[in-house]
């Protein structure tokens, strides 16, 4: 079993910035994946970034040079840093392992950008 917790969610304005964080604890595996979803309100989850346990990351066309992700392997977490944010950057973004075996979920966090 795997619990992802995540945090740094919140209010922020067009063109700030914020830091998402996970930490994932229990039988995480060696190698697997970590990353960021999004789902707005009314929209299908989608992908945001994802980072393999060796540094190889992936981005949606929509945050590829805004976002940042990156991950420590030795305290399995996993960031997001998200600059010059646009209202339409609004979603719960939910946190994501997939250890090729199961795939987990954490439980949320809000980020709302305003205009």
């Amino acid at each position: 079993q795997v619990q992802l917790v995540e945090s740094g969610g919140g209010l922020v304005q067009a063109g700030g910035s914020l830091r998402l964080s996970c930490a994932a604890s229990g039988s995480i595996g060696s190698r697997n994946v970590m990353g960021w979803y999004r789902q707005a309100p009314g929209k299908q989850r989608e992908l945001v970034a994802t980072i393999r346990s060796g540094g190889s990351t992936n981005y949606a066309d929509s945050v590829k040079g805004r976002f940042t992700i990156s991950r420590d392997n030795a305290k399995n977490t996993v960031s997001l840093l998200m600059n010059s944010l646009e209202p339409e950057d609004t979603a719960v973004y939910y946190c994501l392992l997939n250890n090729y075996r199961m795939e987990y979920w954490g439980q949320g966090t809000q980020v709302t950008v305003s205009s």
